[in-house]
């Protein structure tokens, strides 16, 4: 979205291209009026029509994107990962506003997306390109899965247990899930837990895995943050401790982005402290902070300026002074990256996903002690996302400290050590994954929209397994296969 505004503000920005019409003298200013209030009230933006666009959300950005592109009236819709910046539940409605739109009215939809769990419920054929030299599988839904090899979680497990025919959501796939005998929450967790033998306490104030000893390597208190009249931090606190990942999560708007920020000194909080090991931000610049924090924001392009891959990682170790002691061998980084082949390419040629890596690569070849990622995954299909992991845990375990801002619950409840939700500007529940991400209640709301009821928001918020699985702990397809094979172990040794 952030390539395609022409103007500044929302409304004016849904109506520039029916403005031509006008001028033409196909369209009156009354039918453009009525358009524009039309799709906003479609996509739930009534609320942001006067709100300038630099002002919004990554997430809220994409709606008015894709509501400048409807408000044409077009037959065909083609839209390349709308939901990559959008919040669970904004994104369901949005998808089912497509829904509408293609029953409705006869609107075609060509959609990319590398998140296949949001849309295969509603998907009607897929033409998946596996890459260079292989064969194109054009299908039905399930046809097309049964020959791919990355599927989401579901269609994996599935797989695994040779369900047939292939689920394509969780109420599915209770159909098929034979009768288990007395499913538990065990004292397993989460696979931070599991990795140092240790549980997770709730949702105390410091709800903290033992993974995290000592003090916090970095601190927010009491930070308020206001964009004019409009509150965005009220009152938040949290803390990162060494060597963990803790995932932010919360609707589009909440402050995610406004937080981090404020920890890199690129906003200053009204009120509030913020410390990073110790010593209070409070008067040191951006270029100092970077030294030690390594911000990448929703939009890799921000970061990218020089000819070439490699070039992008040298400059920051020049910048810094330690072009001839880097941290990390630039090409070395490239390699962990999976960008050793597009060393000497130009960096805004490649795709969404390989531009993250690269400004991934620009911010951590100084090894920072603190990474802030902000939705680093965008783009990145499901092999780049297990690279990613494993590139942040080998970090995690010389004791870096990630700081993830993502909507992507499997994402979650495959890396993250410690969960923190955040709605109206605070946090409101925090814990580790196995405890944060149960289905349950939503701390923040309904959401957007209203196609989705309150619980089926709070299963949007909830990864696949566990919805399948309410009764246990296990949130990732290797938890589900291992849990399984206990209990026909144990039923086994009983009998």
């Amino acid at each position: 979205p952030e390539a395609q505004f022409v103007v500044d503000g929302v409304e004016d920005e849904i109506a520039f291209a029916l403005e031509n019409n006008i001028q033409s003298g196909a369209m009156s200013i009354g039918e453009m009026h009525d358009r524009v209030t039309d799709v906003l009230e479609l996509l739930r933006l009534l609320p942001l029509r006067d709100r300038s666009l630099d002002t919004l959300s990554g997430g809220e950005r994409q709606r008015v994107a894709i509501a400048a592109a409807l408000v044409l009236r077009p037959r065909i819709l083609v839209l390349d990962e709308p939901t990559s910046q959008l919040d669970p539940l904004a994104a369901e409605d949005l998808l089912q506003t497509l829904v509408a739109l293609n029953r409705e009215h006869g609107l075609t939809i060509v959609l990319a997306e590398h998140r296949m769990e949001r849309i295969l419920p509603h998907a009607t054929r897929i033409i998946h390109l596996p890459g260079p030299r292989q064969p194109i599988i054009d299908a039905s839904p399930r046809e097309a899965l049964a020959q791919m090899d990355l599927v989401p979680p579901l269609v994996d497990l599935a797989k695994a247990l040779d369900w047939s025919p292939l689920p394509l959501t969780v109420e599915e796939a209770r159909t098929l899930l034979p009768p288990l005998p007395g499913t538990r929450r065990s004292d397993r967790r989460t696979r931070g837990a599991q990795r140092r033998s240790a549980s997770c306490p709730g949702d105390a104030e410091r709800a903290l895995c033992p993974m995290s000893p000592g003090q916090p390597l970095l601190q927010a208190q009491d930070v308020h943050v206001s964009y004019d009249s409009n509150k965005v931090l009220q009152g938040l606190t949290l803390q990162a401790y060494p060597g963990e990942l803790l995932a932010l999560m919360g609707d589009n708007g909440s402050g995610k982005t406004t937080l981090l920020r404020c920890l890199v000194g690129l906003l200053s909080p009204q009120r509030g402290r913020i410390t990073v090991e110790g010593e209070s931000i409070h008067g040191r610049s951006t270029a100092e902070l970077c030294q030690k924090i390594g911000y990448l924001p929703q939009n890799p392009d921000d970061l990218l300026f020089a000819n070439t891959v490699r070039e992008e990682i040298e400059v920051t170790l020049y910048n810094l002074g330690l072009e001839d002691r880097p941290p990390i061998a630039p090409n070395d980084l490239l390699q962990r990256l999976g960008l050793a082949d597009y060393a000497d390419a130009y960096p805004r040629d490649l795709s969404v996903g390989q531009r993250q890596r690269v400004a991934l690569g620009a911010i951590t070849v100084t090894r920072p002690r603190l990474l802030l990622l902000d939705e680093p995954t965008r783009g990145m299909d499901y092999q780049a996302k297990r690279d990613l992991i494993r590139l942040l845990r080998s970090w995690q375990e010389e004791g870096t400290t990630v700081l993830l801002v993502t909507h992507d619950v499997e994402l979650v409840a495959e890396a993250a050590d410690r969960v923190a939700v955040l709605a109206q500007g605070r946090i409101v529940r925090q814990g580790c994954p196995a405890d944060v991400l149960r289905p349950q209640a939503g701390p923040s709301g309904a959401g957007i929209g209203d196609n989705a009821s309150a619980s089926s928001a709070t299963e949007l918020r909830t990864p696949q397994i566990a919805r399948l699985f309410p009764e246990s702990d296990w949130l990732t397809v290797k938890q589900a296969l291992d849990g399984l094979v206990r209990m026909d172990t144990s039923e086994t040794d009983s009998g």
